[in-house]
C-alpha cells in the first residue's frame, strides 16, 4: 500500500504517489536554485509547472490513474535543467522513456512585429522568412485588397505569444528548461 497526495500544478489537480511528489518536489526545487534570474525565476517555474501539467495529462490522459515514479522519471528526464547541465543521476529516467516532439502552434510574434505580430507568427509556423511573408502580404493587399483582411483575421484568430512556453511551440521547438530560460528573457 503506497500514501498518495493531491497536489495542485499548472492550475490543475493531480494525484501523485508519495515517491514520485518526492522527487518532483526535489526536481522543482533545484530547478528554482539553478534558474539564477532574479525576479523572472517566478514566470520560469510557471511556464515550467504549466508544461509538467501538460505532460501529466498527456500521459494519463482520460484514465483515472495516480501519478508514479515513471511518469515523473521520464519528464524530469525530458525536461532537463535551466543551465543545460545533465541531469543529476538521481533524476535518470526509465530506459523506454522517449521525449516527445512538439508541433509549431500559431502564435502572433510579439519579439518581431510591426503592426500586430500576424506576419512573424505565420513565418514561424510556416517556417519561411519573416520579410517573405510581409511582402506577400502587401502584395496581397495591393490585389484587391484580400491581404488586409486576411492579415486582420489572422489577428483576431491568432493569440500573442506571451509566455515563453507559448513562444516554443510557436517556433516548434520543446519546451524545456534550457528553452524556458532562452524565451523568457524576453518578456
Amino acid at each position: 500500500m503506497k500514501k498518495v497526495v493531491t497536489v495542485g500544478l499548472g492550475g490543475r489537480t493531480f494525484v501523485i504517489d508519495e515517491d514520485a511528489y518526492q522527487k518532483l518536489s526535489l526536481y522543482l526545487s533545484r530547478f528554482r536554485e539553478r534558474t539564477r534570474m532574479g525576479l523572472q525565476s517566478g514566470d520560469v517555474m510557471e511556464d515550467l509547472e504549466q508544461r509538467i501539467a501538460e505532460l501529466f495529462e498527456e500521459s494519463l490522459g482520460s484514465r483515472l490513474e495516480v501519478v508514479n515514479i515513471n511518469m515523473v522519471n521520464s519528464i524530469i528526464s525530458q525536461l532537463g535543467m535551466p543551465d543545460g547541465e545533465p541531469v543529476e543521476s538521481d533524476f535518470t529516467a526509465p530506459a523506454d522513456s522517449t521525449p516527445h516532439g512538439t508541433n509549431r502552434k500559431l502564435f502572433r510574434d510579439p519579439d518581431n512585429k510591426q503592426l500586430g505580430g500576424v506576419c512573424s507568427g505565420l513565418a514561424h509556423y510556416l517556417n519561411v522568412d519573416v520579410v517573405l511573408m510581409r511582402v506577400i502580404f502587401v502584395i496581397a493587399l495591393f490585389m484587391g485588397g484580400t491581404g488586409f483582411w486576411a492579415y486582420i483575421i489572422f489577428w483576431i484568430v491568432a493569440p500573442m505569444a506571451y509566455t515563453a512556453a507559448q513562444k516554443c511551440e510557436m517556433r516548434g521547438l520543446p519546451v524545456t528548461a534550457e528553452n524556458l530560460r532562452k524565451f523568457s528573457n524576453y518578456k
